[in-house]
């Protein structure tokens, strides 16, 4: 072929199937054809797609390749036995398909063609083997079971069984195969012999089964193995990332930032804040928007000590319950009084305790600052008047303020539960 020969792409026959990447088309010679990789199409078939993908191989039509199929099923079986060949030795590929009316318009005619195949295999095994119906009939009984459970597991098909049509089809199918073969075999072999038979087999199947147990406990504890081995890869892994992603990071600020001891104890503490929720799993909490009372104070912790750079040692109590309005009335109130202490009490520490009895939310915040007299407070003031009191009495709570000036202040919040 000359350098200058003039090129055009060719492909299958097929349309590709919607949500599917289909093929670019590939520049060729003249005069070459493209063959795709030949493959089962299920999508829509008879039985298991074979004649659907041998068509779109060879790029005819699918009736001409049944057609085919059936002429050779009429020479002893010969159809038969190569398209359950092709079944089993060609993979699925449900990436080609025709148009609806295409399909349904080729299945019904593929049906018809398959039970005309069956019939004429049938009748030509019949007449050049001179064997009678009592043989043919439980053969094929046998190979339509057998089809039928082949369909349900094939390895491109559904799988597994999932619905109840799914178990019916493999338990007739089943059926239809020990039907067929017990037929056969009683047909041939007299009762007392086939009872003889049936010791043998069983004394067989239990001598190897027993031989065969240590080398299936080997393979079981080898598998074990192999899986908690995996596991602890993945494990090995999720550590080392958050490692690397959360406290070397850290780390690295530290040491740029360590002329600064203040962001340097707000780092550390808000590194120490994080991997103990990890550690002891309040991570989740706190990505998923802090469901429970003790989520939603260690976010409004974490929030107060990075805006403000103040050290909170916090105690929760019962912390499990979800976060209602009532809740979020007295953690907002608490997050107030923490940056009342950050701004006024001139500290860098403070103390937080909430406990939730199922009937009462109670919750203490205690710095040792300045201190203030709470009747001297200017009424331009807002953060006790309205952030505190307001936010929580609003509720039916109470709050009480004890302060004196120059040992510093305690905020004691209680909210009743009752109706939430």
């Amino acid at each position: 072929m000359s350098e200058n020969a003039t090129v055009r792409a060719t492909g299958p026959g097929l349309v590709p199937a919607p949500g599917t990447a289909s093929r670019p088309p590939v520049a060729q010679p003249v005069g070459f054809r493209w063959y795709p990789r030949l493959s089962r199409v299920p999508d829509g078939a008879v039985v298991s797609g074979v004649c659907t993908g041998l068509a779109g191989h060879l790029g005819v039509r699918v009736t001409y390749v049944r057609v085919v199929m059936v002429l050779l099923a009429t020479l002893s079986g010969a159809g038969v036995a190569l398209y359950a060949a092709l079944w089993a030795f060609t993979s699925s590929n449900p990436a080609f398909s025709g148009s609806a009316a295409t399909e349904h318009r080729e299945r019904r005619r593929g049906v018809a063609l398959a039970v005309l195949g069956v019939v004429g295999s049938v009748l030509s095994f019949m007449v050049t083997t001179a064997t009678g119906l009592h043989v043919i009939v439980p053969v094929v009984i046998v190979a339509l079971g057998a089809g039928l459970v082949w369909q349900q597991y094939d390895g491109g098909g559904r799988g597994s069984p999932r619905s109840v049509f799914d178990w019916a089809r493999v338990t007739a199918g089943a059926t239809l195969v020990v039907v067929g073969l017990a037929v056969v075999v009683l047909g041939q072999v007299e009762l007392a012999a086939l009872r003889s038979s049936l010791l043998a087999v069983v004394a067989t199947l239990v001598g190897v089964g027993l031989l065969s147990v240590p080398v299936g406990l080997r393979l079981w504890r080898s598998l074990e193995e192999e899986r908690a081995a995996r596991i602890r890869e993945a494990e090995r892994s999720d550590i080392a990332s958050h490692l690397h992603d959360s406290v070397l990071q850290t780390l690295a600020l530290i040491q740029k930032r360590s002329d600064d001891p203040a962001q340097v104890a707000r780092l550390a503490r808000r590194q120490e804040r994080e991997l103990r929720q990890w550690l002891f799993g309040a991570g989740s909490r706190m990505s998923s928007g802090a469901a429970t009372v003790a989520g939603a104070v260690e976010v409004m912790i974490g929030d107060v000590e990075d805006v403000y750079g103040l050290r909170v040692d916090q105690v929760v109590v019962g912390g499990d319950g979800p976060v209602g309005d009532a809740e979020d009335a007295v953690l907002g109130a608490v997050r107030e009084a923490l940056v009342n202490v950050a701004k006024h009490a001139g500290v860098d520490t403070a103390d937080v305790f909430v406990e939730n009895d199922g009937r009462t939310l109670s919750a203490f915040v205690r710095d040792r600052g300045r201190g203030f007299d709470p009747d001297a407070v200017d009424g331009d003031r807002h953060g006790l008047a309205q952030s505190i009191r307001h936010r929580v009495e609003s509720r039916g709570g109470t709050v009480r303020v004890r302060s004196t000036l120059g040992r510093g202040t305690e905020i004691g919040i209680e909210m009743p539960l009752e109706g939430e």
